[in-house]
């Protein structure tokens, strides 16, 4: 099939997806964001012989035309899928989308205090404070996984829809930054309950991240079929917000989430509360091999995308070892904008840096 070029400037979405080509393992499909043009990526025959497929959901956020972009130079090939962009401006204390009618949970002596001062230093949304931009980002970002969720849920799995995988294919490209904002983006929604899950065995750090105490967690579970991992659950002040942490270190901890004592720790979770849905952070996809072991059991992968970093080729391995996840999704995190962009700041009262 025939490629037409537009005759306008590619954009920033644009000239990202022409970066990335995913033609051989994605099937792209446009979804409308509100208040946000969707890109839709060029058509190209795909061989019938290439029945394998992961689905990359194509949705974008409004970009300025100003709007900066790290992007090698485009390639002939255009990529089947665009990407959610997160703005590096926007790490900034910004609130969610609580309000006066929601529910707080009464605290007892087992509810842990997320700790707002250190979710503000380090740039993450602020439980209760103000709607910012960052809120609004990761609000456009979990609809579209919600979406796909319940999608899933009538074509696949009901189970494996009600988890996310949220993973990159280096350290240091936000993948932890990114699970915890989700978490607290999609916990303030009215009819769902989060279990944030560290299964960054090796590195695990979303405890720390929430100054929360440190205790036993997933890998305790899976290695002793006499815990019941619910009991390792940390439920905290955060409305409809719980942690589940990595636990005790092993050197087997690959082996064990590749167990079959996995499958019944997970479904002891989902059980405890239909309205849970469960943010896995995973250790990098390039670095440690737990992170295919987990995308087999998952029904959507966020892989995150360090816009000044990850290059073509690691993100095409990353995709390659991920594959047991039909369904993955493509974060653009840290993106660059030249001074006075504006964005979702201006709309709240704040001008883009």
């Amino acid at each position: 099939m025939a490629v037409t070029k537009p005759d306008r400037e590619p954009s920033l979405l644009e000239r990202a997806a022409k970066v990335y080509d995913f033609s051989a393992h994605a099937k792209a499909r446009n979804i409308a964001v509100p208040a946000a043009p969707v890109v839709d990526a060029p058509a190209r025959e795909v061989p019938d012989a290439e029945v394998r497929r992961v689905e990359v959901e194509p949705v974008a956020v409004a970009v300025p035309p100003s709007a900066t972009h790290y992007a090698p130079a485009p390639t002939d090939d255009f990529a089947d899928a665009t990407f959610l962009a997160i703005p590096e401006e926007l790490r900034a204390p910004v609130g969610d989308e609580f309000t006066d009618e929601v529910y707080y949970p009464e605290e007892s002596d087992d509810t842990a205090r997320i700790d707002r001062g250190m979710l503000a230093g380090n740039g993450m949304i602020v439980p209760g404070a103000p709607v910012g931009p960052l809120a609004e980002e990761f609000r456009l970002i979990k609809r579209q996984l919600l979406i796909a969720s319940a999608r899933i849920a009538e074509s696949d799995s009901p189970d494996k829809a009600r988890m996310i995988l949220v993973c990159s294919a280096r350290p240091e490209d936000g993948k932890t930054f990114c699970a915890i904002n989700l978490a607290l983006s999609i916990a303030a929604e009215r009819d769902t309950e989060v279990l944030l899950v560290d299964a960054d065995v090796a590195k695990p750090d979303i405890v720390k991240q929430l100054g929360l105490i440190d205790g036993p967690g997933l890998l305790d579970a899976l290695g002793d079929s006499r815990i019941d991992v619910e009991d390792m659950v940390i439920h905290t002040d955060v409305p409809h917000l719980s942690i589940l942490p990595a636990g005790t270190k092993t050197a087997m901890d690959t082996e064990l989430l590749a167990s079959a004592r996995t499958k019944v720790v997970i479904a002891r979770l989902l059980a405890a509360n239909p309205r849970r849905i469960l943010i896995i952070d995973s250790p990098p996809a390039l670095a440690a091999s737990a992170a295919s072991v987990l995308a087999m059991r998952v029904g959507q992968v966020m892989l995150v995308v360090r816009a000044d970093r990850t290059p073509e080729s690691e993100l095409r391995a990353a995709v390659n070892i991920l594959d047991g996840c039909e369904h993955i999704q493509l974060v653009l995190n840290a993106v660059s904008f030249v001074q006075g962009g504006a964005r979702f700041g201006s709309y709240y009262g704040q001008e883009g840096s």
